[in-house]
């Protein structure tokens, strides 16, 4: 049965003036925080990995839990700062344990989070944008224009959230341990394939990514890190050589004409010039292959020839193909490919060499299956975009 809640916001009125989130921020920015609060500078590289500890380490929401700062620093920061995740405006749990979270931001806007736990591992699918400014024909969330682009502490603050509600912090508890995977860590996995194009925010993205990296912090392996990007060409070596995380290409289709109509991206960067950058992407090896993903759409992408095309097409390149039932939403223009032709399609595929796993559809009940994220927030015009970066 598939369950939601609807979880009540704080009252009106409740926080008179903003602070900043110091969720996010990176460690310089933190000791120079230290250095506007007056802590002297041999103090602040200790201070730093204090608050650092605390924050990614074990989740602290409330500075007063950091006793081994000092009580008179511990009420500056209180009065300056917040530790604040993203507002939960409702939770939904499927029949199949995923789960998916509509999260309100400081300005109102809206994005969509969404975890799927397994048996061995879970993964946490976060957004990059309110909304999408590419259009794909076959997303749900494409259907929703742009609003804005996410802050490096709003991304990582989905992560936050996530692990404060399944109990992924040192000794907690889950308020729901239905479904939860066995081991020690509920969130072994991040992927960026939720709201957005993730390579549209690319500086955000980068410094969300180092942070969740970080040894010392969240501490989850880039090589368990996914950036999924429809192929923003000029940003694919560049992503490579700044964050290194694992990369998944959103393809869809073997022929410029078809991609043209579903990804309207390409109409600006060519299945060839994607194809180019991906071979050329920074420490690409059979241990680190890219991901291509390849919705089955009944009719329009499916046939044996585009099976055969699309393995002639990613000879070279080290990769997996993740073959992904179409997901249904209102309105749509598709209908998921037959599974008897999904099956003879990833046949053609397995016998090229690939490694080509069908994507179980997770979700579907709640709208958190693939392309099925969408938000309810009015774009933003470009002008309350650009005062909002400042």
């Amino acid at each position: 049965m598939t369950a939601t809640t609807f979880i009540d916001p704080a009252p009106p009125g409740a926080e008179t003036r903003p602070k900043a989130c110091l969720v996010g921020m990176t460690r310089a920015a933190l000791a120079e925080r230290l250095d506007d609060l007056g802590v002297p500078e041999r103090q602040r590289r200790m201070r730093v990995s204090q608050l650092w500890g605390w924050t990614y380490v074990r989740g602290a929401t409330d500075f007063e839990l950091m006793t081994d700062i000092a009580k008179e620093l511990r009420g500056e920061l209180a009065a300056h700062f917040t530790l604040a995740r993203p507002e939960i405006v409702t939770e939904q749990v499927s029949v199949d344990g995923t789960r998916k979270w509509l999260l309100r931001l400081a300005d109102g806007k809206e994005v969509e989070t969404v975890y799927i736990p397994e048996e061995d591992r879970g993964t946490l699918c976060i957004s990059s944008q309110v909304g999408c400014t590419l259009n794909c024909t076959f997303c749900h969330t494409g259907t929703q224009r742009l609003v804005r682009n996410l802050s490096t502490s709003e991304i990582v603050g989905q992560i936050m959230l996530a692990r404060d509600r399944i109990g992924d912090w040192p000794g907690a508890v889950p308020p729901d341990p239905t479904g939860l995977p066995s081991g020690e860590r509920k969130i072994t996995n991040v992927v960026l394939m939720g709201m957005g194009e993730p390579l549209y925010n690319f500086d955000n993205v980068r410094d969300a990514c180092a942070i969740v990296a970080d040894g010392d912090g969240l501490s989850i392996s880039r090589r368990r890190l996914t950036l999924s990007t429809s192929g923003i060409v000029p940003e694919i070596p560049r992503w490579g050589e700044e964050a290194g995380t694992m990369l998944a290409i959103s393809l869809h289709a073997v022929r410029d004409e078809l991609r043209d109509e579903l990804v309207p991206i390409n109409k600006k960067w060519p299945i060839a010039e994607l194809l180019d950058a991906c071979r050329a992407y920074p420490g690409l090896a059979n241990a680190k292959r890219i991901t291509f993903e390849y919705v089955m759409l009944k009719g329009v992408n499916d046939s044996i020839a585009d099976a055969k095309a699309l393995v002639k097409l990613l000879a070279k390149i080290p990769a997996k193909i993740n073959l992904i039932p179409f997901n249904p939403w209102p309105g749509a223009p598709y209908e998921c490919s037959d599974w008897e032709q999904i099956e003879k399609f990833a046949e053609v595929v397995n016998r090229a060499g690939y490694a080509s796993p069908v994507r179980s559809p997770r979700g579907r009940d709640i709208m958190a299956a693939c392309g099925q994220l969408k938000s309810t927030s009015l774009k933003q015009r470009a002008s309350e975009r650009l005062a909002a970066s400042v």
